[in-house]
């Protein structure tokens, strides 16, 4: 699969903003997918969807705070959230779209918004310096925002909408990776420490605010993308001498976070625009 180009951004937020306005007026969407990136060196996509639940009209959810502070590990885990995760899979709206062949199902951009903050809120991802955008932009350089099976060259599997393999669930507490809603809450506790490991890899840096954060995104790209190994080639200054799949994989990242604060302005100047005309639907009263 081909790397997206940057240039691709505005026509392909165009394509979903008239999604959306199809959404509003008639409660449903039909749309084909962002094309996807090359995530992992590895790895490749055998077109197999996660289990999705039925497409229904979301409806207004406040995000809870999390309870309690993860507590002082090695890493983090994912606290499972039974009851919670239950009401927010309720208010996701699911859309048909094809990819390799197959008829598969992806979460329309409202449900995308709701979830990246969600995960990013309760990981409490503003602690390290990322937010929601980050989620979104992760998500959007593993799938695209498409469930799916994949695996590595290896034969290890690569599971879901984050494309978890077993041995890293296990470790982040995923008891579920088919599940979007666990898997989106399990990489926003990754890349948690994705941020602490990259910014301990920038502290001999020198570095002006702008640059550190991309730096800092670099990092969290290159933890979630490389084993141990390859991840520790890194020194801050050399991204150019990784693999072009981990390259790749930032600028997918990146993309997909300018993509994310795009849509989410278009959505809310979308929703006020709506309302004002009295014709609100329930999947548009928020995130």
């Amino acid at each position: 699969m081909k790397e997206r180009a940057a240039s691709r951004g505005s026509v392909h937020n165009m394509v979903m903003l008239a999604g959306l306005v199809s959404v509003a007026l008639t409660g449903s969407m039909g749309t084909s997918p962002a094309p996807t990136s090359d995530t992992l060196a590895q790895r490749w996509q055998a077109g197999k969807v996660a289990e999705a639940p039925a497409p229904g009209q979301a409806q207004p959810l406040q995000l809870a705070a999390a309870a309690g502070a993860v507590p002082a590990t090695p890493f983090n885990t994912l606290k499972i959230e039974t009851s919670y995760y239950e009401q927010l899979r309720s208010k996701l709206n699911w859309l048909p779209v094809r990819y390799a062949g197959n008829v598969l199902q992806t979460p329309d951009v409202p449900s995308r918004l709701l979830l990246a903050k969600s995960a990013a809120q309760r990981a409490g991802l503003s602690e390290v310096g990322l937010s929601y955008l980050d989620v979104y932009g992760i998500i959007n350089a593993e799938t695209s925002w498409i469930p799916r099976m994949g695996a590595s060259k290896d034969g290890t599997p690569n599971l879901g909408i984050a494309q978890f393999e077993p041995a890293t669930a296990k470790a982040v507490g995923l008891t579920d990776p088919s599940d979007p809603v666990q898997a989106v809450h399990a990489l926003a506790v990754h890349l948690k420490d994705a941020a602490k490991w990259s910014a301990k890899r920038l502290s001999g840096l020198d570095l002006p605010p702008e640059q550190y954060a991309l730096k800092l995104r670099e990092g969290v790209s290159i933890y979630y993308n490389l084993s141990s190994k390859g991840r520790n080639a890194w020194n801050g200054r050399n991204t150019k001498k990784l693999p072009i799949e981990t390259q790749r994989h930032i600028a997918n990242a990146r993309i997909g976070a300018r993509e994310a604060g795009e849509l989410e302005g278009q959505l809310s100047e979308l929703r006020g625009r709506m309302a004002d005309r009295g014709v609100m639907t329930a999947s548009f009263r928020g995130n």
